[in-house]
């Protein structure tokens, strides 16, 4: 099994996290994982980029442009502006809810909403997820990344099963916070 994974969002969405979920999970099934993340400016909102290369031939952690088999997006606009990475036909798992860049305080208009209706004329096989109205039903806005992976895994373009991603869980997070990552894998189908 051979799997290119890019995740994309912005400083504070968990966007490593979900990456380390991903990478424990194939560790835990026996498969070789490659990983590298750009952080650039995140702890200030800024872009933040996660490569997941899962396989026993890859040899690098960084995705060639391309060849992603999926991409999950934390907010539309990071997902386009990474769109380059996605191989022809592959998936893109999406966020529907923008995260406001730094350019609207100098009046510039962004709800998102165009990055969606651009994503859906792509050759892609697109996954709109309305993830701030899962986590408000979850209780926590934190929970975001694990809905995205559980909506991921539900594409079964990773290659690993929302089972799998539950144990890495189980391994990786403080026991306080399982019960509503467990809750958040869970609540796309």
């Amino acid at each position: 099994m051979n799997m290119n994974c890019l995740l994309c969002g912005v400083g504070g969405q968990g966007t490593v996290l979900a990456s380390k979920l991903l990478a424990q999970a194939a560790i835990d099934k026996g498969i070789s994982v490659k990983t590298a993340e750009t952080i650039g400016m995140a702890q200030r909102g800024g872009s933040v980029v996660s490569h997941v290369r899962i396989g026993n031939e890859i040899k690098a952690p960084m995705i060639p442009e391309g060849e992603a088999d999926i991409i999950i997006g934390f907010e539309p606009g990071e997902v386009v502006r990474n769109l380059n990475y996605l191989k022809e036909g592959g998936t893109v798992v999406v966020n529907t809810k923008p995260v406001m860049p730094t350019t609207a305080s100098l009046g510039l208009h962004y709800d998102g909403k165009e990055m969606i209706e651009y994503l859906q004329k792509q050759n892609i096989n697109l996954i709109a997820v309305d993830g701030e109205k899962i986590c408000k039903e979850l209780g926590s806005s934190k929970a975001l990344n694990v809905v995205l992976l559980g909506a991921a895994a539900n594409s079964n373009e990773l290659g690993i099963t929302k089972e799998e991603i539950k144990k890495a869980i189980e391994t990786k997070l403080n026991p306080k916070f399982l019960e509503m990552n467990i809750k958040a894998l869970m609540a796309t189908n």
